[in-house]
């Protein structure tokens, strides 16, 4: 129980939100889309602090794992590790609870979960957005890829609900800060006359 808290505790780092006051003096659930992850600040503030925050949420995931994994704890326990740096990101105790998607923290963990399977997924979306610009789209393929080589190479079923769970998240936390942007959006539209 121990290393989920530290899991949680650790995808809490509220690394856009440390960035975004460092760079610009600002609150990155202010600008853009009001989302706390490395897109949003790539989109508002450049693409070198969105390469930081990327770096940062992505390493949460991994390291969360990698926690669970050095104390020889089970397939399960690392998995809910990683669930739980997600969970942290998502909800972050350090910043009022209003956080990121959790996408970069859940590709961390799966990373360590399931290296070759992530690592084609990446290499996919990557390649991808070169051609495209579109990183909804390249991200989708690339994530649907990563699920469907967890299943087809026979990974034990409990990796395969994880990542299924942790991708899911992605879209049901979008859902959730939805009416938020729209009141931010709107006050902000307000104020501005």
């Amino acid at each position: 129980m121990l290393v989920l808290l530290a899991a949680y505790i650790l995808g809490s780092i509220p690394s856009a939100l440390i960035v975004s006051r460092l760079v610009a003096g600002v609150d990155v659930r202010e600008l853009g889309d009001g989302n706390m992850g490395a897109r949003n600040v790539a989109r508002t503030l450049g693409w070198k602090p969105g390469v930081v925050v990327a770096g940062v949420d992505f390493s949460k995931g991994a390291l969360a794992v990698l926690l669970a994994q050095a104390l020889g704890l089970s397939l399960d326990w690392r998995i809910a590790s990683g669930l739980c740096a997600v969970l942290g990101h998502d909800f972050p105790l350090f910043a009022g609870f209003r956080g990121g998607q959790g996408l970069a923290a859940a590709l961390g963990a799966l990373l360590v979960l399931a290296q070759v399977e992530t690592l084609w997924g990446l290499a996919v979306y990557g390649m991808l957005y070169l051609l495209t610009r579109h990183s909804d789209l390249s991200a989708s393929v690339g994530i649907g890829l990563l699920v469907f080589l967890i299943w087809r190479s026979g990974e034990p079923m409990q990796l395969l609900v994880c990542s299924i769970l942790m991708i899911l998240s992605v879209p049901a936390k979008m859902l959730l800060d939805r009416p938020r942007r729209v009141r931010t959006r709107a006050s902000s539209e307000d104020m501005h006359g």
